[in-house]
């Protein structure tokens, strides 16, 4: 889970809800090859952080007490092999997608644990294999991920309350266009710009929810669940124009 610090306590936004608001960001560029893989483009965004692991003992709370953020957690291996195994029920490309993903969150691991290998491993092994049996390049499926890693940046920026003070640009990534986008906030607030601009659209909206917690610190797993159960639950919301 995101967990952001607010004046009454704690804001916590879910980790699937984040990439939902990923898939409404995607939804919103122009739509690039084939029907059926734009469809299950969106889907492997919607659904990259599915599979999150039940809380167990101390694992969604800091050692003071206080909700864990998603940083502060270790590669979990059954959750990263949960995901992969969840993606195959949806055929080949999001597979594709997915295992990518996987590559460009832990490669970085690489050397640390042979288990951890093994998965790199057969991630790199899968990846070949899928773009050859679905027929399309390495440039193709590399310009499908670019999509995905850079909503689930911008996601990210949005949900962590990261966008920029006084009118600042923040770099989010190269987008599937080969550029280099940009993202930043009027300092009279406003609506979010992007440069250069890559949608559709000329204004949009779009949303996530989020839980607020007045409680800072918890004795263990099952009173934060409990907490956020009954939290109220809040939309944010983030307006768009070119």
């Amino acid at each position: 889970m995101i967990v952001n610090l607010t004046p009454d306590g704690w804001q916590i936004i879910y980790q699937q809800a984040h990439a939902l608001l990923a898939a409404q960001l995607a939804w919103q560029w122009q739509p690039f090859g084939p029907t059926d893989r734009w469809v299950g483009l969106l889907a492997a965004i919607a659904q990259h952080d599915d599979e999150q692991e039940h809380w167990d003992g101390h694992y969604g709370l800091t050692p003071a007490g206080a909700p864990a953020n998603f940083t502060m957690k270790e590669f979990s291996l059954p959750q990263a092999t949960g995901v992969m195994r969840a993606a195959r029920f949806q055929g080949q490309w999001r597979s594709l997608l997915t295992s990518m993903h996987m590559s460009f969150l832990y490669e970085s691991l690489r050397g640390q644990q042979p288990e951890t290998d093994q998965f790199l491993d057969e991630q790199k092994a899968c990846q070949q294999r899928w773009r050859r049996a679905l027929h399309i390049t390495k440039a193709e499926a590399q310009q499908a991920y670019d999509l995905m890693q850079w909503c689930d940046r911008l996601s990210l920026i949005l949900c962590r309350q990261e966008l920029p003070e006084m009118g600042r640009h923040l770099e989010i990534s190269t987008g599937p266009d080969g550029q280099r986008h940009e993202v930043a906030q009027p300092a009279t607030g406003g609506p979010v710009t992007i440069t250069p601009w890559p949608f559709a659209a000329k204004e949009f909206s779009v949303s996530v929810e989020a839980c607020q917690l007045s409680q800072l610190q918890f004795k263990d797993d099952e009173e934060l669940s409990e907490a956020i159960r009954q939290a109220p639950i809040v939309t944010l919301r983030w307006d768009f124009a070119k």
